[in-house]
């Protein structure tokens, strides 16, 4: 389904993943089925690189670098999973779209949690920081991605950590002076 929904036929997932068709439809009774679970599959695998990022490290720049970079990591998988969760042919599908939100919400949860812990800002303000943050980081790594990697990935992930740290350090950590 890399190449989107549309194109895809359960005959040809059944052959990719050395099945049958009839054994295809016996855990999943339509295409729509399948790509949903696919999609939980794909986006929970990048809500846990995210996480894992952030608790890589409690130095703050690190960690900046850390989540863009399994932002990149994840546009650069050789599966293509991010085209699921990012460039779906089925947005205007609600169960699709409502996956979708779900996992851009969590991943901007996960990345607010360090921003409220560390800066003292309101949760609202923190969470539009991590969705400025965590949208950045997505739209820049598979614009990188489409073109075709002309710049060397860790240089890519370096000048977006430096773009997005410049921003965020900007706010102090909470109870002290410094911008770590």
């Amino acid at each position: 389904m890399a190449q989107g929904y549309h194109s895809a036929a359960m005959d040809d997932i059944a052959e990719r993943a050395g099945v049958s068709k009839p054994v295809l439809y016996q855990h999943f009774p339509g295409k729509l089925d399948l790509y949903l679970a696919l999609l939980d599959q794909h986006c929970e695998a990048l809500l846990e690189a995210v996480r894992n990022a952030l608790a890589s490290t409690t130095d703050n720049k690190q960690r900046v670098r850390a989540t863009m970079d399994a932002y990149f990591a994840y546009v650069e998988d050789d599966g293509g999973a991010f085209r699921l969760v990012f460039e779906s042919d089925l947005t205007n599908e609600p169960a699709v779209r409502e996956r979708v939100d779900k996992v851009t919400f969590e991943c901007a949860e996960a990345i607010c949690d360090v921003i409220a812990e560390d800066t003292g800002l309101s949760r609202a303000e923190s969470m539009l920081l991590a969705s400025g943050l965590g949208g950045l980081a997505q739209v820049v790594a598979r614009s990188w991605l489409h073109s075709d990697r002309s710049v060397p990935r860790d240089q890519a992930v370096q000048l977006l950590t430096s773009l997005a740290w410049r921003g965020i350090a900007g706010f102090p950590l909470h109870g002290s002076e410094q911008h770590h």
